[in-house]
């Protein structure tokens, strides 16, 4: 005679359905699933708030600070070539 697995008892499969519905309905569990919830709406909200500061932060620089740098250099390549125009003309370079 042949016996059945253990594991396919029906009283087995009970137990098992009663724990799996308890954990499914468990208040922990949905308190957890809100919260991950709440923090994919809050992490979304970063992103795109990051984003848009990110927008304000770059379109600033380039209006603002690439020409001074543009101006900076111009005015020490301007200084240079001063100098070596003093140097070759034999007046003392100033400074």
């Amino acid at each position: 005679m042949a016996t059945k697995p253990p594991h396919s008892s029906p009283t087995l499969r009970s137990i098992l359905s009663r724990v799996s519905n308890s954990i499914s309905q468990s208040p922990i569990l949905f308190q957890g699933r809100q919260a991950a919830s709440d923090a994919a709406v809050v992490a979304k909200k970063l992103f795109k708030s990051t984003g848009k500061a990110a927008w304000i932060a770059g379109t600033t620089f380039l209006i603002l600070v690439v020409p001074l740098i543009i101006e900076m250099d111009r005015e020490q390549q301007m200084n240079e070539l001063e100098m070596q125009q003093a140097s070759l003309l034999g007046t003392p370079a100033q400074k």
